[in-house]
Order: structure tokens, then sequence, then C-alpha cells
């Protein structure tokens, strides 16, 4: 794919970058490059590929929904420097 340094100029203005005038070469070949790219991506038949939402495509193995601990609060708490009816008390951060 042709690329000029007038379409660079103009995507990088969509995007708000700011490409200096001696950088726009290397610019320019780079960004044909990345099209060039794609276009062999386009090129590639993907008829016969089933659609992914995932490249992992697997199932979670989920664990049973089952209580595994009792209520620890007391001993949860024991270890707090300030606490008032089980809940930490912290030192006021906004007036």
């Amino acid at each position: 794919m042709s690329v000029s340094p007038q379409d660079v100029e103009k995507v990088a203005l969509l995007a708000r970058l700011t490409i200096s005038e001696s950088d726009l070469p290397e610019v320019t070949e780079r960004f044909a490059r990345v099209l060039g790219l794609v276009d062999e991506l386009n090129t590639i038949d993907t008829q016969d590929v089933v659609p992914m939402s995932n490249p992992h495509d697997m199932e979670q193995r989920l664990r049973p929904d089952a209580v595994t601990r009792s209520n620890e609060r007391e001993a949860l708490m024991a270890s707090a420097p300030s606490q008032e009816q089980g809940y930490f008390l912290v030192p006021k951060v906004i007036d």
C-alpha cells in the first residue's frame, strides 16, 4: 500500500500527535510497513475458522458454592490497633 507523508500528517493530526519534519520520512515508511502487514493478513483464508471471543476459549472450573470457614471477625479484629462495634477505627483523613 502506498502511503504519502501527507497521509501520515493527516493521521497524526487526527490522533493529536506531533511529528517533526525530520522524522516524517521514517514514520511514513514504518506506517507503510504496518499497513502492508495488515494487507498481508487480509489475504489469509479464514473461511473455515470459527470465531473466538477469547484465545483461551476454555471453561472455568468452578468450585462448589459452600461455606468453608466460620465467622472469624473476633480473631481478625484482635490485631486492630483501634476498633469500635466491630469496625476498624482509622484517623480522619479529610476535613
